[in-house]
């Protein structure tokens, strides 16, 4: 084998030397050669032989000055050197050096070896207030007191709505009042501020009662903290004005407003004296009937009638005990008048689809407790109305029934023909397809005494059904 030493001892004895005077080319080599892996005669003269040789000279020490530090190299007249000590170099070494390439200074890392992508400066430093030079061309004494806050633009007519109407609605999902309070005090509402409690007021005229009850609740609340007194009152005055454009989408809205200008006079959000202020002073129909109907309503305040609670609240809000004895009322009324749409009216306005199986509850409870057959039919068809109305679903049926089942023993006690009815009453309920057979089967039956034929030697059986 040809060690590196070898291999370049070889080239060296290879050099093309000329003659310029002669005009020719005298090439010698006594030895074979060996360059990319072609064999060169010594006896060889042609140039195309001297250039192979100067090639190949050429990429070896090209090689050798990449790998330089890394073993022995060769010096500029083919000399090999050995034990070179350079470091090695790589591309991201140069990408992590600070030094300047520019070939000026002493060297040393730029900037100090502060700054950089991302820096403010170096590391721990810290910076001293600036001192303002009084004899700067640039200097202005005005800016000195200057005071620097975030200012936000106060929302005009345009954007107003887009902004607040979001707010409100989903108000109506959470009932938090202080929440809204938050939102509106980081709006710059400016002269917007009077048109809340009627873009409020708009809103709830199309929703639900539950949510008109919460929209006087949060006119109460935000009232001192967001709006004044001066506020609310243009807002109703705005309303009244618009009353015309609402009764096109909401039939009743005079009547409603009514009851909103009622409930604020009660809440003292607005004066005793504004209804009085419009006397003499009113063209438009509409408006009469509201301000008719918020008279009538505070008169009758006086008489007893609490106008805190006449929208109501929604399921979620209400006690179960009140809850209870409105299903109980709802049921004695349909008894007296017969009337089932409005039956399915009120319960629809309860807002408890969740609890409807305690009005399927109560209503087989008034069949047990009745003496005629006037309130098992009646109640009859009312189930069978809600039934096909699917307003009370085929669960919260099973779980009225279910809850009856559960609780016929001590009702018995009470009412001694509780399973007989109990018993009719599931029959005519599984043939007229308000409960299926699996419940009807489940209908519990009081175990009773028969005596049984003579040949049984008048022996005392008990039998359940």
């Amino acid at each position: 084998q040809q060690t590196v030493s070898d291999f370049a001892d070889d080239l060296s004895d290879s050099f093309v030397s000329g003659d310029e005077d002669n005009g020719g080319l005298v090439i010698s080599n006594k030895n074979m050669n060996e360059i990319n892996g072609n064999w060169l005669s010594s006896s060889s003269n042609s140039i195309s032989e001297a250039r192979l040789k100067a090639k190949a000279k050429r990429r070896l020490r090209k090689n050798s000055s990449r790998d330089s530090g890394r073993g022995d190299s060769l010096s500029d007249n083919g000399d090999v050197v050995r034990g070179t000590t350079a470091a090695p170099t790589s591309p991201k070494s140069k990408l992590l050096d600070r030094k300047s390439r520019l070939g000026k200074g002493r060297g040393l890392p730029k900037k100090g070896g502060a700054g950089g992508k991302g820096v403010w400066g170096r590391s721990g430093e810290v910076y001293e207030p600036v001192v303002v030079d009084e004899k700067d061309p640039n200097y202005d004494e005005a800016q000195e007191n200057c005071v620097y806050e975030t200012v936000v633009p106060p929302l005009d007519e345009r954007h107003f709505e887009k902004t607040v109407t979001p707010i409100v609605q989903e108000y109506f999902e959470h009932g938090d009042t202080n929440e809204v309070a938050e939102q509106l005090a980081e709006l710059n509402l400016g002269s917007m501020r009077s048109a809340v409690p009627s873009l409020a007021v708009s809103l709830a005229l199309e929703a639900k009662a539950s949510h008109r009850e919460l929209t006087s609740r949060l006119l109460a609340d935000l009232y001192g903290s967001v709006l004044s007194h001066s506020d609310m009152e243009k807002s109703f005055d705005k309303l009244l004005q618009e009353l015309p454009d609402l009764v096109l989408d909401t039939p009743g809205a005079p009547q409603l407003v009514g009851q909103f200008i009622a409930r604020a006079v009660s809440d003292q959000i607005l004066s005793k004296s504004y209804i009085d202020g419009y006397k003499g002073k009113v063209d438009c129909e509409y408006v009469r009937v509201t301000l008719d109907r918020a008279a009538v309503l505070l008169k009758m305040s006086m008489g007893g009638l609490r106008i805190d609670n006449q929208w109501g609240a929604g399921g979620g809000q209400r006690p179960v005990i009140q809850l209870i004895k409105e299903m109980n009322l709802l049921l004695k009324e349909y008894i007296l008048s017969g009337d089932s749409k409005e039956a399915e009216r009120c319960l629809r306005d309860l807002e408890v689809p969740h609890f409807h199986h305690e009005f399927v509850y109560e209503a087989v409870v008034m069949v047990l407790e009745s003496k005629g057959e006037k309130t098992f039919k009646m109640v009859l068809q009312l189930l069978k109305c809600l039934s096909l109305s699917s307003i009370i679903t085929v669960d919260q049926m099973r779980r009225g029934y279910k809850r009856i089942y559960m609780d016929i023993a001590e009702i018995n006690i009470d009412v001694p023909r509780a399973y007989f009815i109990l018993e009719q009453f599931v029959d005519k309920s599984f043939n007229m397809g308000i409960i299926d057979m699996k419940l009807r089967d489940l209908c519990p039956c009081r175990g009773r005494k028969r005596f049984v034929s003579e040949g049984d030697g008048s022996v005392v059986k008990l039998e359940s059904c």
